[in-house]
Parts: C-alpha cells; structure tokens; sequence
C-alpha cells in the first residue's frame, strides 16, 4: 500500500503529521534529487515529534540526534560516503538496532544494511512548486532481524 501527498511549504506540519500516522516502522527512507526537500521534511517531522531547536542537515557529520518527546531521532545523510563499510565502520547496525527514530537521507549507499521493516518517502518537486510525496512500506529479505 502507498499514498501520495502533495504539499506547499505552508503545509509541512500538517505533511508531517500525516506522515508520522502513516508510517508503520521508526526506520525510514527519504529518497529525492538534491533540493526535493528531504531535510526540510525531516526537520518538520523531528518537530511534531517534540523536537526543539535547530534541525540541520548532517551532511559532514553523517549523523545527527535529536531529543524528541520519549524518545531519540537519528538523521543520517549518506550522500557523502564511500560506501557501505564506512557505514557499518560508525555503527550503524547499533542504530538501525536501536527502538529508536531511524531517517535516511540517501539511502541507496547502504542498501544492504537496512533493518527487515522500513517505512519509504519518494519527493519529487512538483510543476507548481510544491512536493509531491510517495509514503510506502517495505519488508527486506535483505535486511537484519534484532535478535
């Protein structure tokens, strides 16, 4: 099952809401071009889940953490890696792990380290300017089980 939802900037808290009522697991999947939004989405995400203060791409820390109400969000931007070993070299295996908020930003260069369950949104920049997003869901045979 999927939905797609188009949406203006003015909308992001109501995107986010819906999004946060959509999604079925804590690890998800942001993909888009460069510039379709995903930290920007993220960022109103991390706020509806009682997130404060500054929200920002991690794109030379690779991973960034957010206090949320009862609970963590880690933010991860995977644009600028290698590949995957540098990936599972800064533990994300503990991450994905962890029962805690998982949001990827490029994705495809840890393809094989994802947790079974993970929850994807697709941006694409609309004609009008707005986004249009694509919320699914996705069991991996590839992925790792907690044990």
């Amino acid at each position: 099952m999927s939905k797609s939802i188009h949406y203006k900037i003015k909308d992001l808290s109501r995107t986010a809401k819906t999004i946060l009522n959509q999604v079925k697991s804590k690890n998800i999947l942001f993909y888009g071009e460069m510039g379709s939004g995903k930290t920007t989405l993220i960022s109103a995400i991390v706020k509806e889940l009682g997130g404060a203060g500054e929200i920002s791409s991690p794109t030379f820390s690779i991973v960034n953490e957010y206090e949320v109400t009862n609970d963590i969000v880690y933010h991860f931007d995977f644009y600028r890696i290698a590949d995957q070993y540098e990936a599972l070299d800064m533990g994300i295996e503990d991450y994905f792990g962890s029962e805690h908020w998982n949001f990827i930003e490029w994705p495809d260069k840890v393809n094989s380290l994802f947790p079974e369950h993970v929850s994807i949104i697709n941006l694409l920049i609309a004609e009008d300017g707005g986004r249009i997003l694509k919320i699914s869901e996705k069991k991996l045979s590839t992925g790792f089980s907690k044990k």
